[in-house]
């Protein structure tokens, strides 16, 4: 399908909280801010670049990154995603608001387009399932408002995912959690290099922190994602420490309860976005109100999914996907009884998962900037 067909005709959505959803519900499902690129992917390379050659690849995608890859992945899912970002006003702003706005259904009303401001620009390339990333960008003008963080939702969402930097306190966060809104809390690389759990004072606000396991260790001081887990859960509810192509690991703080899921073993072409991905899926079985490992293996299942396609928000899996998965492990030659009882939840969910007749594995078509409408 080309790309001016995706945005004019967004896909309909499976709602994993219909069972769960009453008149006096927020807008919202999920309210997320943060900086918006424009992603290139060059795929199809043999091998890294080398200096002083020209490398040629053998496809090419487009497609809005950095925190879009979650808003993407959020609304694939179903939910009624809200994003404060700031856009510019090239023709790189325009592609990343109407892929998100026509073609995803993302809420943009927090969002704010800003005269003479070059879009951010992400090139990645994607080879030997890793990929390599050059960007550029400038800062946004403080009259950006998108970007200002005390900026919070500008409707009340029953969720929000905060991304958490050291040495900084975000008012809006405190404000969303006041008002009943469950926070996510996502974190990334120390450049500090403190790793120091009391300089992100927004986790106090947290129901669930969600590290991958270098961090995990680091901020706590420990030898083993495990024992980072068990750590980070005194000091927030939940704890999940993703550990990569050995899954995840979690626990409840306020009840005990742990879980542990082996990842799902897919052929992994490129990872970015997977992260994004698997806080997208642990979100969506929370707020839905699933047990916890169930949560943790339905976010495994999406990141998996995700890896086997190239670019973030492209690659973010929709029910479809995942009913297709489903139907396609179940009816393939002999299975672990407890590898699939793992996912047996599948079969539960309130509303059921969607009828497809379409295979698995699912490829989307990738978009590319530039098409025309015929006449």
């Amino acid at each position: 399908m080309e790309q001016r067909d995706a945005l004019a005709r967004p896909r309909p959505r499976h709602d994993p909280l219909a069972a769960l959803r009453t008149p006096k519900d927020p807008p919202r499902d999920v309210y997320l801010t943060g900086p918006v690129s424009l992603d290139i992917i060059f795929t199809g390379l043999d091998c890294a670049p080398v200096r002083g050659t020209e490398s040629w690849a053998r496809g090419m995608g487009s497609s809005p990154g950095g925190v879009a890859n979650m808003a993407t992945a959020l609304a694939r899912l179903g939910l009624r995603t809200s994003l404060s970002a700031a856009f510019g006003d090239d023709h790189y702003g325009e592609y990343c608001w109407d892929a998100l706005a026509r073609g995803e259904g993302v809420d943009l009303t927090p969002s704010r387009r800003v005269p003479g401001w070059h879009s951010p620009v992400t090139v990645s390339m994607a080879y030997e399932g890793e990929r390599t990333m050059v960007s550029h960008a400038h800062e946004p003008p403080p009259a950006a408002g998108a970007t200002d963080p005390h900026r919070g939702p500008a409707t009340p969402a029953r969720a929000a995912v905060a991304s958490l930097a050291p040495g900084t306190r975000e008012p809006w966060i405190g404000a969303a959690a006041r008002a009943g809104t469950r926070l996510f809390g996502d974190v990334g690389w120390d450049e500090t290099g403190r790793w120091d759990l009391d300089a992100l004072p927004d986790l106090a606000h947290c129901e669930a922190f969600l590290p991958n396991a270098a961090e995990a260790m680091r901020y706590t001081r420990t030898s083993c994602p495990r024992a980072a887990a068990h750590a980070l859960a005194e000091r927030v509810p939940v704890a999940v420490v993703t550990l990569g192509a050995q899954g995840a690991y979690a626990v409840d703080g306020s009840t005990g309860e742990t879980a542990q899921v082996p990842a799902i073993e897919v052929e992994a072409l490129d990872p970015t976005g997977a992260g994004d991905v698997f806080v997208a899926g642990f979100v969506t079985g929370t707020l839905a109100g699933w047990p916890l490992a169930d949560r943790v293996a339905f976010a495994g299942l999406t990141a998996a999914l995700s890896v086997q396609e190239f670019g973030g928000s492209l690659s973010a899996p929709g029910w479809t996907e995942v009913a297709a998965w489903w139907r396609r492990v179940r009816g393939y030659g002999p299975q672990d009884p407890a590898a699939l009882a793992r996912y047996a939840f599948l079969d539960e969910l309130d509303p059921p998962l969607p009828a497809t007749a379409r295979p698995w594995p699912l490829r989307r078509a990738v978009p590319t900037i530039g098409f025309r409408a015929p006449g």
